[in-house]
């Protein structure tokens, strides 16, 4: 009897604790709210890994710091990578194929999205773009398609580079700035010894990367092609042909130095900057190159134009960087927060003031707080140079088919085989190493 009473009254405690828990809980159900908020918002702060080679500008920290104080809820913990873009590349690679999650956002060279895509790496962003209404038409069209592959967009460009035509203006009066090959040849072959220089023109013939550049300079200009959005090998046409028998007419003729088939930029810009050459085609630091006074004898002396058009006018091969999402991210969605501000129109102005970097968003080009910073961004010959980009082929084994490019057109130059030869080769070798 004791022992029920005790019960009954042990339960009418529990009762009225729990009622009166109840009413406090209503009457202070707001603040309890609010902690709870409080509480969700410190567990929700996510820490990302944006992976990029070395910077040695501000541009970086400058951009972090921006986008950190517009979303305190992301922090940015940037993990330098090799200077070496191979290395990074590799890098990369042995991590993605280890499904590792440690990196967030990474930034690819121009000629990876493609292969990254391929094997699964990083995140088609499609979706994203889509519900955020980011509108692609407002970015260069040759460096967005630089990161298109099977009908998806796997990247966003951050800055572009893009082949240019550099002259020495001392020497060349405006109306002498050649539009045309045919214009070059005649140009560099009247003006070369005048002004103490050794040659009429110089190009990167080495056989490596930019001997593919250029290649693709040549041919693009023709209105030919290598591969087509299709992954098609489209090399074998008279268009591919015309464009490289003119690479091939200008690398064999006496403006050029004897040896130009041992140049890469680094001979180029040597030679430009000592007074050597009237005329140079490279990329865009060229221009602070040449007018540094420390080691340049041009000084205050240089013009920037595009690159000389062929029948379908001028092309630039397009160099520069894409921002990716890893595909094993655990926080795709702010990952895409920081991409999305790294790539658009304020990440972009940072990086152009602070890294010198040349914006893909074309409006930028009016930004006078850019012009400011960079007054080499408002010349419309380099405007103008950078709006021909075209994008080098897109294929998942690209260092393959570039391989190819480059061992078939040193043959042609050298002697050794006919464009037409170089051509078929071309064509049989890539349709074998795109077979899937």
């Amino acid at each position: 009897m004791k022992r029920l009473k005790k019960m009954k009254l042990f339960s009418g405690v529990l009762a009225a604790s729990l009622m009166l828990a109840a009413c406090s809980s209503n009457e202070t159900g707001s603040d309890t709210k609010k902690d709870d908020t409080k509480t969700d918002n410190k567990e929700e702060t996510v820490t990302l890994v944006y992976a990029r080679g070395k910077d040695v500008t501000k541009g970086t920290s400058e951009m972090v710091k921006a986008f950190e104080a517009k979303h305190p809820n992301i922090k940015i913990k940037f993990r330098e990578m090799p200077a070496d873009t191979g290395q990074q590349h590799d890098q990369y690679v042995t991590a993605f194929n280890a499904k590792s999650s440690e990196i967030d956002v990474i930034d690819m060279d121009v000629i990876w999205p493609a292969e990254f895509a391929q094997a699964g790496y990083v995140l088609p962003l499609d979706r994203f773009i889509e519900q955020d209404g980011i509108d692609l038409n407002t970015y260069n069209q040759g460096a967005l398609a630089a990161s298109q592959f099977n009908g998806k967009q796997w990247a966003l460009p951050k800055f572009i580079d893009g082949g240019l035509l550099f002259y020495r203006k001392d020497l060349v009066k405006e109306d002498e700035i050649p539009k045309t090959w045919d214009d070059l040849i005649k140009q560099a072959k009247a003006k070369k010894g005048q002004g103490g220089t050794k040659f009429g023109y110089i190009l990167q013939a080495k056989q490596y990367e930019g001997l593919v550049c250029n290649t693709i300079e040549f041919v693009a200009s023709y209105g030919g092609a290598f591969i087509d959005e299709n992954s098609n090998v489209v090399v074998n046409s008279p268009e591919t042909i015309k464009g490289l028998k003119k690479l091939v007419e200008i690398a064999k003729s006496d403006f050029v130095p004897g040896n130009v088939t041992t140049f890469a930029e680094t001979e180029s810009d040597q030679a430009f900057i000592e007074g050597q050459t009237v005329f140079l085609r490279n990329w865009p630091y060229e221009f602070a190159s040449a007018n540094d006074p420390s080691k340049s004898k041009i000084v205050d002396k240089v013009g920037i134009a595009p690159l000389p058009a062929g029948d379908k006018g001028s092309a630039a091969a397009l160099g520069g960087w894409q921002a990716g999402i890893n595909k094993y991210s655990k926080h795709p969605k702010e990952a895409w927060e920081f991409l999305k501000f790294m790539a658009g129109p304020e990440g972009q102005k940072i990086d152009a003031i602070h890294g010198g970097h040349a914006p893909t968003i074309t409006s930028l080009y009016q930004d006078q707080e850019i012009l400011k910073a960079n007054p080499t961004f408002g010349d419309k010959g380099f405007v103008e140079g950078l709006n021909s980009a075209v994008s080098r082929p897109v294929a998942p084994n690209y260092p393959e088919i570039s391989e190819i490019i480059q061992i078939e057109v040193s043959k042609a130059i050298a002697g050794q085989q006919t464009v037409e030869e170089a051509v078929k080769n071309m064509e049989t070798q890539m349709k074998a190493k795109l077979v899937k």
